[in-house]
């Protein structure tokens, strides 16, 4: 059985036996659980064990990701003979830890422009990065891999135009985002993701006022003014080092960034764990082979 727990919460109970026995009297049951190295579980301070054999392991890290077998004795009594046998089970759960993706998103948008070589196209820029910046600094996201290039456009029914292709991606971690779950830490990623999608929805609506009342427009350079339907905001999904997706392995929980298993890696804010290239990494959650 796989079982995902998120990165510094507590695992659900597992139960040490299967529906049929959950519905049964048992007789003298005993419960024994080993964690992933081996060792019995018994008298750890991250081990919850209650008298009906769960187990519930605290503060879960990635460390603690692995096989978690517990072994379920109990005796069956011939009424007739009044003989004992004593029946043994083992059940087995692989438990992962995981984190949520973290969330940027990516913005792409066309102006037109009288030119391209024109200083005042840079001052637009320039100008459009201030603005936005400020639309989402109450929230601690900023717009990072800022960039435009200007291309000339030949058309059907206007001929050649000049467009600048904007291009920028909208991050959570801006200044004082630290501050913003100093209590809750293993939270950290829902609340930039909150913020993150929240600074996303007020860009949509800044382009969505520009398509309409244009009120960013230099003096400079009046014919710059968003081009209709150009606007688009896309969710980008991002691991922390050590975790990853993979939709096949965690068919179940297919959106989560689960941690890597021994033998692969992730070193950055991919959404795949690599494979190590030799042999040596036995730990879950390596950031290097």
């Amino acid at each position: 059985v796989k079982v995902y727990v998120k990165v510094l919460r507590n695992s659900p109970f597992l139960i040490c036996m299967d529906v049929a026995h959950s519905r049964e009297d048992l007789i003298d049951p005993e419960y024994s659980w080993t964690g992933p190295d081996g060792s019995s579980l018994a008298g750890q301070k991250y081990a919850k064990l209650t008298a009906m054999g769960a187990l519930m392991v605290v503060d879960f890290k990635e460390s603690m990701s692995g096989a978690y077998t517990c072994t379920f004795s109990h005796r069956i009594l011939e009424t007739t003979t009044m003989q004992e046998t004593e029946v043994v089970e083992t059940y087995k759960f692989m438990v992962y830890a995981y984190r949520e993706a973290d969330h940027t998103y990516q913005v792409f948008a066309r102006f037109t422009t009288q030119k391209c070589k024109l200083e005042a196209n840079g001052h637009f820029f320039g100008e459009l990065r201030t603005t936005l910046n400020n639309v989402i600094s109450d929230l601690t996201c900023h717009i990072v891999e800022s960039s435009y290039k200007c291309h000339r456009i030949q058309t059907p029914a206007q001929g050649l135009l000049h467009e600048l292709f904007v291009n920028f991606q909208v991050s959570p971690y801006g200044a004082g985002w630290e501050e913003a779950c100093p209590q809750t830490p293993h939270d950290c990623e829902d609340v930039t993701n909150a913020r993150a999608q929240e600074a996303g929805v007020r860009i949509g609506r800044f382009f969505s006022e520009q398509a309409y009342a244009p009120k960013l427009k230099l003096q400079t350079s009046p014919a710059t003014r968003l081009v209709e339907n150009s606007f688009s905001l896309t969710r980008i999904d991002n691991c922390r080092p050590g975790f990853g997706r993979n939709n096949v392995t965690h068919k179940t929980c297919a959106s989560c960034c689960v941690v890597c298993e021994p033998g692969t890696y992730s070193p950055n804010d991919d959404v795949t764990c690599q494979i190590c290239a030799r042999p040596g990494v036995k730990e879950y959650g390596a950031r290097s082979c």
